[in-house]
């Protein structure tokens, strides 16, 4: 199965990888800021930049507990780092939209309530729902009935609730749905990001495309993002920033405009390696099949009319001659003509 957005199939056994850059708030409120992050990231070569539309009255109650690295973001409160960041308007949404056409990357916002999904709706070619939406199902529904392609986030859930979100998307009428296996801990250490569930996924659901949400701190070779890949996920998303060093939840796990050239690349050399899936001789290997595979040699000269025996045979490069597989069918047959010392054998040389 696969989703289009704008223009791209993405398919779930394809060879294509559609990576969504999230930059959330990491602009810190500055407009500027989105954009020159919107900049960086096309020229990366991401494919979508994704920002979070929010209220921070609309999305959590005043003592809604932290549940991140208090050492890394300061807030107490759920409340109280979203009220950090939740400044930008519709309008602001609907000029970095525009900016995101003028440098050729999809525009893409998570939503957090029913007048944000809404007003997002003439804006986005898709939906990305956050894992602790994963079970609000009227927001599904709504969202669902916009008709777009819908990628999910799964971080802590289960396959149950997984299999229910999807029967109320579907309900909708729309099947355009990517699953993407997420861990809810920020960062996540490597020992708990637990990639062999995108297989699980993959397994109990092969119509959908699968995808990962990642949220561990980067390595310079960024196997996290590249082992994924290897196991299935098409759909690839990660924090995006200007600048690791600043202060804040989501700068530190962040991938920059370096790493996103970097998996890039990756992304380009694994599936230009792959190649073909069924075993066979390659057109590449035709000289190394004739030269550097053995023939049967002479290990003494032979004269004609004798009758050839083990001792006098060994085998050698190249492959041009009778392979060593056949040395049964040599021994005990004459010789038609003299055979030098050293010399390939061949099957006019006997009778």
């Amino acid at each position: 199965m696969k989703i289009r957005i704008n223009n791209r199939d993405i398919e779930a056994n394809g060879d294509y990888v559609y990576l969504i850059a999230e930059a959330g708030v990491n602009h810190g409120g500055n407009i500027e800021i989105a954009k020159k992050m919107i900049q960086k990231a096309a020229k990366a070569g991401a494919d979508a930049i994704k920002f979070q539309t929010y209220k921070a009255e609309k999305l959590a109650a005043k003592n809604s507990p932290a549940y991140w690295d208090k050492t890394k973001e300061k807030a107490g409160s759920q409340y109280e780092l979203f009220k950090k960041f939740d400044m930008f308007e519709k309008s602001d949404y609907e000029l970095l939209e525009r900016y995101c056409k003028q440098h050729n990357i999809d525009f893409l916002s998570t939503p957090f309530d029913h007048e944000s999904a809404e007003f997002l709706n003439e804006l986005m070619p898709a939906y990305k729902i956050a894992s602790a939406d994963l079970t609000n199902h009227p927001f599904l529904k709504q969202i669902a009935n916009y008709h777009k392609p819908i990628i999910l986030s799964t971080g802590a859930s289960t396959i149950g609730e997984i299999d229910e979100a999807i029967r109320v998307i579907e309900s909708e009428g729309n099947s355009q749905i990517a699953l993407l296996h997420c861990v809810l801990s920020y960062p996540t250490d490597n020992k708990d990001a637990h990639l062999n569930m995108i297989s699980h996924l993959r397994q109990v659901y092969p119509h959908y495309v699968t995808g990962y949400s990642d949220h561990t701190i980067p390595d310079q070779s960024l196997m996290a993002l590249n082992t994924s890949v290897f196991l299935g996920a098409r759909i690839i998303e990660k924090h995006f920033t200007l600048d690791k060093s600043l202060e804040g939840n989501d700068h530190y796990h962040a991938m920059d405009e370096n790493d996103i050239r970097a998996f890039k690349n990756n992304v380009n050399i694994y599936f230009n390696i792959l190649g073909e899936k069924f075993k066979r001789p390659l057109e590449v290997e035709r000289l190394a099949v004739k030269f550097a595979r053995r023939s049967l040699v002479a290990t003494q000269s032979i004269k004609k009319g004798t009758t050839i025996t083990e001792e006098m045979l060994t085998w050698k490069r190249p492959g041009t001659g009778i392979p060593p597989k056949d040395i049964n069918l040599v021994i005990g047959r004459k010789t038609n003509i003299d055979i030098n010392e050293d010399e390939i054998l061949t099957w006019e040389m006997m009778l």
